[in-house]
């Protein structure tokens, strides 16, 4: 399966970053006006100003706010998964990926070469 152009676009994948920081942090602070049922962490907050501030229908269009942004940052979050993958060439010019260590097995190996009898 091919990626289409347009999704490949650096610009689009940064606007997506983008949406998802100020989606996460939106999502953060309407849970956190939300007033608590069992007075936990929003009363702690300010949590009961939010029915002062924006009147007595506030809970279920605070309600069906936080059930949108959840929709969106879930939509994010796996287009982001999908489309924003590292590669071979997002390393700076000029460096290179960290080597890999050896394995046991290349250790094993240099060890052995190194103690054949008659050389």
């Amino acid at each position: 399966m091919t990626v289409p152009p347009v999704l490949a676009a650096s610009f689009v994948i940064l606007l997506f970053r983008g949406f998802f920081v100020v989606c996460a942090i939106c999502l953060v602070l309407v849970v956190l006006i939300q007033k608590g049922r069992g007075g936990g962490l929003s009363s702690t907050f300010g949590g009961g100003m939010a029915s002062n501030i924006l009147g007595s229908k506030t809970g279920d269009f605070l309600t069906w706010v936080t059930i949108g942004l959840v929709v969106v940052f879930l939509v994010l979050a796996v287009a982001l998964a999908r489309w924003d993958r590292p590669t071979a060439t997002s390393y700076p010019a000029g460096s290179a990926p960290p080597p890999a260590a050896p394995t046991a097995d290349e250790n094993a190996l240099e060890g052995a070469a190194a103690n054949v009898p008659g050389d």
